[in-house]
């Protein structure tokens, strides 16, 4: 029984780390893709993580599987394609704050096809967690729905991260369209502040997450607000948790080790997300918000995931 499994993209984030003497940026490579992250930070808190998705056959998807595999991540159900490992490339602008490059047209990760699912790791999982960039395109589109259909099936809690990639999609409408799909299966659902508005219409908390609630009864709403902390919505009960200051050097995997942070505590209250109280919900977010202040002070997706000591000493400081 694995406490949460994780469908989606895995690849290589091109980090810059400096420019040449030409004036040229240089970049490492380090591992990442949101749903791997989540299941990364997940089993360096303790938890019982696996991960569904397809890499290359080539030395970033080997690599890839041995990052999973060293971080203790179960990955019997990672699949390999002809196709290269997808590739991202992160801008960094003064702030730390990130724009994107793709290397996948296609990619590794977009060729998963529902055969490839593995059911039976879906069906024994406690929290099933995915996100909208296995949906840009087939065949993972169609392997992403029909997971996500059986977890629902199986009244697995279902969680879900829009994390919207304009670059990806053919446009913002459509974006939109592929990307409600998600929350008419989600229990629990991530937005950034342009994802409200893009799914609501709206920048406003209150009203957004309204919308948003009254049309598919999510359990659970939250939206990042990047240092300012997070809102949430459990039906008519809402709250605010403000943020950490920290320096910042690169928001690569903040929202992600912020999301592992929610469903770590939801996996350890062991209740219904609908029976938890505001002040339980209170402490899951400040719990959720320490994650993503360390790895904000760090560079990588992956690399840059913390373990439980350190935000148990964020927390108490």
């Amino acid at each position: 029984m694995m406490d949460v499994v994780a469908l989606g993209e895995i690849l290589i984030d091109f980090t810059p780390v400096g420019t040449s003497d030409t004036g040229i940026a240089i970049y490492e490579a380090n591992p990442g893709g949101a749903p791997a992250n989540v299941a990364v930070s997940l089993s360096r808190l303790g938890l019982k993580a696996a991960f569904i998705g397809k890499v290359g056959k080539d030395l970033f998807g080997e690599e890839l599987i041995a990052v999973l595999q060293k971080n203790g991540v179960d990955t019997s159900s990672v699949a390999h394609s002809p196709i290269h490992t997808s590739l991202a490339f992160v801008h960094l602008d003064s702030d730390g704050e990130r724009s994107f490059s793709f290397c996948r047209n296609p990619g590794a990760d977009m060729m998963l096809s529902w055969e490839e699912v593995s059911i039976n790791v879906v069906e024994h999982s406690t929290i099933f967690h995915f996100g909208s960039i296995s949906m840009t395109h087939e065949p993972s589109k169609s392997a992403t729905l029909t997971a996500v259909r059986c977890a629902k099936n199986k009244q697995i809690t279902i969680s879900y991260d829009p994390n919207y990639r304009s670059l990806l999609w053919r446009d913002p409408e459509h974006a939109k369209q592929e990307i409600l799909q998600g929350m008419e299966y989600a229990d629990i659902v991530k937005l950034s502040e342009e994802e409200l508005e893009l799914l609501a219409g709206t920048k406003d908390l209150i009203m957004g997450t309204r919308n948003l609630f009254e049309q598919y009864a999510n359990s659970l709403l939250v939206v990042t607000l990047g240092n300012k902390g997070c809102f949430f919505r459990k039906g008519e009960i809402t709250g605010f948790c403000p943020g950490y200051k920290v320096s910042v050097v690169d928001t690569t995997g903040a929202g992600d080790a912020f999301w592992a942070g929610v469903l770590y505590g939801i996996v350890k209250q062991a209740r219904d997300i609908r029976d938890l109280t505001q002040q339980e919900l209170q402490d899951i977010m400040k719990f959720a918000n320490a994650m993503g202040a360390i790895v904000v002070t760090r560079k990588g997706g992956i690399p840059a995931m913390p373990e439980l000591s350190e935000i148990l000493q964020m927390l108490s400081h």
